[in-house]
C-alpha cells in the first residue's frame, strides 16, 4: 500500500554558547585519554596476550577457533595478536616509547604470519600492514632523533612486506579487484583453503588499499604492491555509473556489474573515498584528487541532506535507498574538514554530536528521526576522529567539550574491571564481551590529539598521513622513488569539472572571520534530536490567508495540500515502492510564522503515526552491582510480556541471586528459604516460562531470570526473545521475570560460583556506574550502584511512520507488526525463524517472539537436560583457563 515517509529536519535554537576551556581543564583530560588507554592496554598484554583481542567481561583473550563463531566479524582475527600490532604507533603518539620498544620485540619474537588461517584482505591491510608500517615510521622517527631504538633494523618493515606478499595472491583476478578472504599460508587456492569462491566484495574492502601498498612499495622500493592498489581503483572508478558519478555498495569481482546498488558514505563505501582524497595528500598524485572532487560533487548534489546523509540508488540518486544512517558515515565531516568544505562537516557533526547525547553512544544505526535501527555501538571511533579534525579546523572549544562527552560516556557506560567493553544496547546499556583492536589503534590517538598541545607530542602530526585505522604514513613518502608495471587509465579533460574544487585544505582564519560562525551553523540543528530549547508560540501573521493544514487532513495527492506544505518548507520526495518522502526546512518556508506551522503539521503527524504503531518491548539490563564488578557489567536481557513492567519502575528491582531448586523451576521450589527475598535464576525447558514465575513467586522470590539451555546461544549471535504467557490470564504474576541466553547466563553463573553473594539490578536501562570506593564492602555496593545521577533520555521530536498516500486515516502496521500480532495469538509456539516455527508440545514448550526487527537464527527445541548443562557450567570456568595455552600450542592444534 502507497504510505508516506515522514521526516523532520533543521529546526530549533542554541540555547547557551560554548564557553573556553581552560588549559588545565584539557591537561586533565589529555591525562585522562593516558589513564583510559593504560587500562585498556594494560588489560590486553595481562588478560588476552598473545591472543588477537580481549574479552574484557570474562578477562581472557579471543582465541579464534575456540570462541563461537562470530560470522565475518572473527575474519580480522589471524592469530598474530591483532591488537598489539594495531596499538603500536598510539603507544609513540601517547609518549610511551619505552612500552613501544618492548611491544616491538614482543611482535619480532613472538608473532607468526603464516598461520594457516582464512582472514579479511581489507581488515589485516588495514590492521596488520598498517600497524607495521606505522609502528616502522615510528621506530625510523625514533631513531633518527637518537634517543630510543638504535637497535632497530628495519625489522617491522621485514615483516610489513611479508604480510603483504602473503595477501597478493587475493588481487589475481580478472578486473584486479581483490578476493574479500586471503588464506594466510596458503594463499587463494579454491575450497581446499576455503578462499577463491567469492563473487563479491565491498566497495570500501577492494578501494581501501593504496595507502598501505603504496607505503609498502615505496619503503622497500618494490612497486608491486602500488601497482595492485591502483589497478584495483582504476577498475572501480571505470565501473562507477557514469550519470550519477556514484559507485555502489558491493560489486563482483569478476565481472563488474554492481551487486547492490545503494549508495551513501557509510558502510561498505566509506574509506573508499577517504583514500582517493587520502592518496591524493600522501603521493601527490592529482589523478586522484580530480577523481574524488568528482565523486564529491554528487555526494553533496545527492546523499548530503543537511545534517543527514542518506543512501540513494545509483541509477537513480533521486531515490533514497532508505531511512536510515549508519555509524560509519561519521568519518565523513572529519574528511570534509580534509577537503576544506567545513560547513556541512559542522552541520553533520552536530546532528552526530545530539544523537550521541541522547544515546550515549552512536548506535550502530539510527533512523532519519534519530532513533535506534541497530543498538550495538562496538566503541566506534569515527566519531572523535571527526571531533578533533573539526576542532582542528575551527578551534572551536565547543568540540573540547564534545570530546570530553566521549570520554565520560566510555568511562560511565563502557569501562569494566578488565577493559571497556563494547555496548551490546545503547538503549539498556549492556555490554557485549568485546574490545577491538581499533580502540586502541584509533580512538585513544584522537582523543589526545584532541587535547594536546605541541609541546604535548613527541612529533609533528603534520608530517603524517592518517590512513583508516589512524595509522601513521610520513608524507615524505610523496618524493620516495616509485614505478608501476601497470598503466594508469588517465581521465579526459572532458570528464573532470572541478570548477566548484579550487582549494583543497582550508584556511579557518579566511574562512571564519567570525569566530561564532561555527556556532551559528549549529543553531538550526540542536532541538532537531533532543526538545531542549522550547520555544514560545508567534503570533499569526494577520491576513495570512490560508489557515494551516492539519495532519488528519492531509492527502498527498491533493495539489492544494502540495502547495500549502511548499509554504510551510515541507518538500515532498517520490520513493520507488510507491511511498513519499516528507522533509521540513524551516530555512524553506515562506515566512517563520509558515515555518512553526511547518513545525506543527509534522509533529501531529508523528502523534497520528504513534497511534496506529503497536507498541514493542524492548529489551531489559541485568546490571551486576556487587563487588567487584560495582554496575560495570551489564547483560542484555530478554523481557516478558506479563509480570512488572521495569519500564514503570524508577529504580528497578534489586537483589542477590540465588538458583532454584529445581533448576528448572517447573514445580514447586525445594530451597524457598533461600529462594525468598531473592531474584531466582531457572533454567529454560520443561514448562512455560509463566509456570515458572509462578512457582518461584510462591516461594517467595522477588524476581526471576531464565537462562538458556542451549549451550553456546549468545546475545552476540542470535536476536534477543521476548518470553510470552501460556495462554491463559498472567495478571496473578506480580514479579519481574527477564531472559538470558547461554553465554550472558553463564558469565551471571560464574560470578556467583566465584563470589556467593552476587546482587543485581534488574531495570529497563543500566543505572550510572558509580565511584568504587575502596573501604568496607557494603559502602562500596552502596555507593557504586546508587541510581542517583541516570536520567531517562527524553524521546526525540520525529518519526518515522507509513500512512496510505491518499488518506492518514488508513494506517496500516508494518509487515514487521503484522508478523507479531499473528505470534501473540499462537501462545504455545515458540518463534524460530520467520520461515519456520515449531510447535513443541504443552508440557516442554517456552513461548518466546523476537524483540528485533531482524531474522533470527533457526531455534532448538529446549533439551530440559539439567545434569548435563550444570555439568557444563562448572566446566566453563577450567576451559576459560585452559585457552591461553591451547593458544600456545596452536601449532600442533587442529582448531
Amino acid at each position: 500500500m502507497p504510505a508516506v515517509l515522514l521526516v523532520l529536519v533543521l529546526l530549533g535554537a542554541l540555547c547557551s554558547p560554548g564557553r573556553a576551556m581552560s588549559q588545565d581543564e584539557k591537561s586533565k583530560l589529555r591525562n585522562q585519554v593516558v589513564e583510559m588507554f593504560d587500562h585498556a592496554y594494560q588489560n590486553y598484554m595481562d588478560h588476552a596476550y598473545p591472543a588477537d583481542e580481549l574479552m574484557p567481561l570474562t578477562c581472557r583473550g579471543r582465541v579464534r577457533g575456540l570462541e563461537p563463531s562470530r560470522g565475518d566479524v572473527d575474519d580480522a582475527l589471524g592469530k598474530f595478536s591483532l591488537t598489539l600490532i594495531d596499538t603500536l604507533d598510539t603507544l609513540v603518539l601517547l609518549n610511551k616509547t619505552t612500552e613501544f620498544e618492548a611491544a616491538v620485540r614482543r611482535v619480532l619474537k613472538d608473532v607468526r604470519l603464516d598461520n594457516d588461517i582464512v582472514v579479511s584482505v581489507f581488515e589485516t591491510n588495514i590492521r596488520v600492514l598498517g600497524g607495521l608500517l606505522g609502528g616502522h615510521s615510528m621506530a625510523v622517527m625514533l631513531k633518527d632523533g637518537g634517543q630510543s631504538m638504535q637497535w632497530y633494523q628495519d625489522e617491522l618493515l621485514h615483516m610489513a612486506k611479508d604480510i603483504g606478499l602473503r595477501l597478493l595472491p587475493a588481487f589475481n583476478t580478472s578486473s584486479g579487484l581483490p578476493y574479500p578472504r586471503v588464506n594466510l599460508k596458503y594463499g587463494v587456492r579454491g575450497p581446499e583453503t576455503r578462499t577463491g569462491t567469492e563473487t563479491e566484495t565491498c566497495t570500501a574492502c577492494a578501494g581501501t588499499i593504496i595507502l598501505e601498498f603504496a607505503a609498502l612499495s615505496r619503503f622497500t622500493g618494490d612497486p608491486v604492491f602500488e601497482a595492485h592498489a591502483r589497478r584495483a581503483l582504476d577498475f572501480l572508478w571505470e565501473k562507477r555509473q557514469r550519470n550519477s558519478n556514484l559507485v555502489g555498495t558491493t560489486i563482483n569481482i569478476h565481472s563488474g556489474e554492481w551487486v547492490r546498488r545503494d549508495s551513501g558514505v557509510g558502510a561498505g563505501i566509506d574509506s573508499y573515498y577517504e583514500y582517493l582524497l587520502k592518496a591524493y595528500v600522501l603521493l601527490g598524485d592529482d589523478q586522484f584528487l580530480q577523481r574524488f572532487n568528482i565523486h564529491y560533487a554528487s555526494i553533496m548534489k545527492y546523499i548530503s541532506q543537511p545534517p543527514l546523509l542518506l543512501d540513494v540508488h545509483i541509477h537513480k540518486p533521486l531515490l533514497p535507498a532508505r531511512t536510515w544512517m549508519d555509524s560509519l558515515l561519521a568519518f565523513f565531516p572529519g574528511l570534509q574538514v580534509l577537503k576544506g568544505d567545513i560547513r556541512p562537516a559542522i552541520e553533520t557533526h552536530e546532528m552526530l554530536y545530539q544523537v550521541t547525547k541522547k544515546h550515549n553512544f552512536l548506535p550502530e544505526a539510527f533512523t532519519t528521526d534519530f532513533r535506534v535501527h541497530w543498538a550495538q555501538h562496538p566503541l566506534r571511533p569515527e566519531f572523535a576522529e571527526s571531533t578533533y579534525f573539526l576542532y582542528k579546523a575551527t578551534g572551536d572549544p565547543y568540540y573540547l567539550e564534545a570530546g570530553r562527552t566521549i570520554l565520560d560516556n566510555l568511562n560511565r557506560f563502557a569501562r569494566v574491571p578488565c577493559g571497556f567493553a563494547a555496548m551490546k544496547d545503547v538503549r539498556t546499556g549492556s555490554h557485549e564481551d568485546r574490545m577491538d583492536s581499533f580502540f586502541l589503534a584509533e580512538m585513544f590517538k584522537y582523543l589526545f590529539l584532541l587535547f594536546a598541545d605541541a609541546e604535548d607530542l613527541p612529533f609533528d602530526v603534520e608530517d603524517y598521513v592518517f590512513t583508516t585505522e589512524a595509522h601513521l604514513l610520513p608524507l615524505s613518502l610523496s618524493t620516495a622513488p616509485h614505478s608501476s608495471s601497470i598503466p594508469l587509465n588517465k581521465t579526459s579533460e572532458e570528464e573532470l569539472d572541478d570548477t566548484n574544487f579550487d582549494w583543497t585544505c582550508p584556511n579557518t582564519r579566511l574562512l571564519f572571520p567570525d569566530p561564532a560562525f561555527p556556532r551559528n551553523l549549529r543553531e538550526p540543528i540542536r532541538s532537531v534530536v533532543d526538545k531542549s530549547c522550547p520555544r514560545p508560540a508567534p503570533n499569526r501573521e494577520p491576513g495570512m490567508g490560508r489557515p494551516p493544514l492539519r495532519a488528519q487532513d492531509f492527502m498527498a495527492n491533493n495539489p492544494e495540500h502540495l502547495e500549502l506544505l511548499r509554504r510551510m518548507g515541507v518538500s515532498l520526495i517520490h520513493l520507488k515502492d510507491g511511498r513519499v518522502q516528507l522533509v521540513q526546512h524551516a530555512t524553506q518556508a515562506i515566512s517563520a510564522v509558515a515555518a512553526e506551522d511547518g513545525v506543527r503539521f509534522m509533529q501531529e503527524m508523528m502523534e497520528l503515526s504513534s497511534q496506529q504503531q503497536k507498541e514493542q518491548l524492548p529489551p531489559r539490563a541485568i546490571q551486576i552491582v556487587s563487588h567487584p564488578f560495582f554496575g560495570r557489567v551489564v547483560l542484555t536481557a530478554g523481557p516478558a510480556q506479563f509480570g512488572t513492567d521495569l519500564s514503570k519502575s524508577s529504580t528497578g528491582v534489586r537483589g542477590f541471586v540465588t538458583v532454584a531448586e529445581p533448576y528448572s523451576g517447573c514445580s514447586e521450589i525445594t530451597n524457598a528459604e533461600y529462594v525468598r527475598g531473592h531474584i531466582a535464576l531457572l533454567q529454560r525447558g520443561q514448562c512455560m516460562f509463566a509456570e515458572k514465575a509462578r512457582n518461584i513467586q510462591k516461594a517467595g522470590a522477588i524476581g526471576g531470570i531464565v537462562i538458556d539451555d542451549n549451550e553456546g546461544s549468545s546475545s552476540d549471535t542470535a536476536p534477543l526473545f521476548q518470553m510470552a504467557g501460556d495462554g491463559r490470564n498472567t495478571e496473578d504474576i506480580t514479579l519481574p521475570i527477564l531472559f538470558l541466553f547461554h553465554k550472558e547466563g553463564n558469565i551471571l553463573l560464574e560470578a556467583l560460583k566465584e563470589y556467593r553473594e552476587v546482587e543485581v539490578l534488574l531495570s529497563d536501562k543500566a543505572r550510572d556506574r558509580g565511584v568504587v570506593v575502596p573501604e568496607a564492602k557494603e559502602d562500596r555496593v552502596t555507593e557504586a550502584t546508587t541510581p542517583t545521577s541516570f536520567e531517562p533520555i527524553s524521546q526525540s521530536q520525529m518519526s518515522t511512520l507509513e500512512l496510505d498516500e491518499l488518506a492518514v486515516e488508513e494506517v496500516t502496521p508494518s509487515q514487521e507488526e503484522v508478523s507479531a500480532v499473528e505470534e501473540e495469538t499462537s501462545p504455545a509456539e515458540e518463534v524460530t525463524s520467520p520461515e519456520e516455527e515449531v510447535s513443541p508440545t504443552e508440557e516442554e514448550a517456552d513461548v518466546v517472539q523476537p524483540i528485533e526487527e531482524r531474522d533470527s537464527e533457526e531455534g532448538e527445541e529446549s533439551k530440559g537436560d539439567t545434569d548435563s548443562n550444570s555439568q557444563s557450567v562448572e566446566q566453563l570456568l577450567a576451559d576459560w583457563r585452559e585457552d591461553l595455552e591451547a593458544f600456545k600450542q596452536m601449532e600442533k592444534d587442529e582448531l
